[in-house]
């Protein structure tokens, strides 16, 4: 009698077996604990000088003097802010850099949108080398263009006045690169249907691209703003008077006047820093998300 032949066993999974992906999952968590660790150590050291800013800032100048400086102060004070506010145009020079900041951040987000739709919509001789051209500017320094730049606005009659920090500064090859990666993000398909309507360039760019690059838009305008308001090595060579300084100007001239009060000059540093921390922590949300969306990692 003829044995009857049977089907190979189908293996059974073993139901002990931990999925790759639970297993991934509790490997994280188990490094969990370093992670977080670091990241504090991390966070520590850098808000470190910030706080000792702070610490120095609402230090009286006899403790500073007398060398009994804490990481805590036993008393906080407001002289180190009165006597800046008293002796120098502090308000002045924080308006003269809101101002400046404003204007440069505008018309860097209006030209970086025009010259990054231009070079990822259309198609013109010498568009790619024109764009290569834009992002290898990024690589010059400002210091090898200045006495060039100083030659120009002088000619045009602008040195000494407000524009001549504005124009030079209100387009940069980054923000020109970072709206073409962004644009070229922008579905096809929406762009060819707005063109099969018989939408133009100008129609396109302003009911389609721009709405869909307020992320983009964000950044851009952070970015400058936060650039133009540290802005230094140009500022100091366009502006004389003392009225129009900006503020990384003025404490350049405050320390040379305060020499070693360094409770009035970390009182003024913390008026100039304090406005950007403060912008940053509102607009990180749209700052990471256009980043993201522009194909930056």
């Amino acid at each position: 009698m003829s044995a009857t032949p049977t089907a190979p066993a189908t293996p059974v999974a073993d139901a002990t077996a931990t999925p790759p992906a639970a297993s991934r999952r509790q490997r994280r968590d188990r490094w969990l604990p370093v992670r977080l660790v670091a990241a504090v150590v991390v966070a520590l050291v850098t808000l470190f000088p910030l706080y000792w800013m702070v610490v120095v800032a609402f230090t009286s100048r006899s403790q500073l003097l007398g060398g009994s400086l804490k990481l805590w102060p036993g008393e906080l004070t407001l002289d180190n802010f009165r006597r800046i506010l008293d002796a120098f145009p502090v308000w002045q020079w924080v308006g003269n850099s809101i101002a400046i900041a404003l204007v440069v951040s505008l018309l860097s987000v209006a030209v970086s949108m025009l010259a990054g739709y231009a070079f990822a919509q259309l198609r013109f001789p010498g568009s790619t080398a024109l764009f290569l051209l834009t992002v290898a500017s990024l690589m010059i320094p400002l210091q090898v263009i200045m006495v060039p730049l100083f030659r120009l606005v002088t000619s045009m009659g602008l040195f000494g006045s407000y524009w001549a920090v504005i124009l030079p500064t209100a387009a940069t090859g980054f923000g020109a690169f970072l709206a073409r990666q962004f644009v070229l993000a922008v579905p096809r398909d929406i762009i060819d249907a707005a063109r099969i309507d018989g939408a133009g360039h100008a129609r396109i760019f302003w009911r389609i691209v721009l709405p869909l690059c307020r992320p983009l838009l964000a950044v851009l305008f952070f970015m400058s703003l936060l650039q133009s308001w540290n802005d230094f090595a140009w500022p100091l060579v366009a502006l004389q008077d003392n009225a129009l300084y900006t503020l990384p100007i003025g404490l350049l001239y405050l320390q040379g006047q305060l020499g070693s009060d360094y409770g009035g000059t970390m009182a003024f540093a913390l008026v100039s820093v304090l406005p950007m921390v403060v912008l940053f922590l509102v607009a990180q949300r749209w700052f990471v998300e256009g980043f993201a969306r522009s194909g930056i990692r």
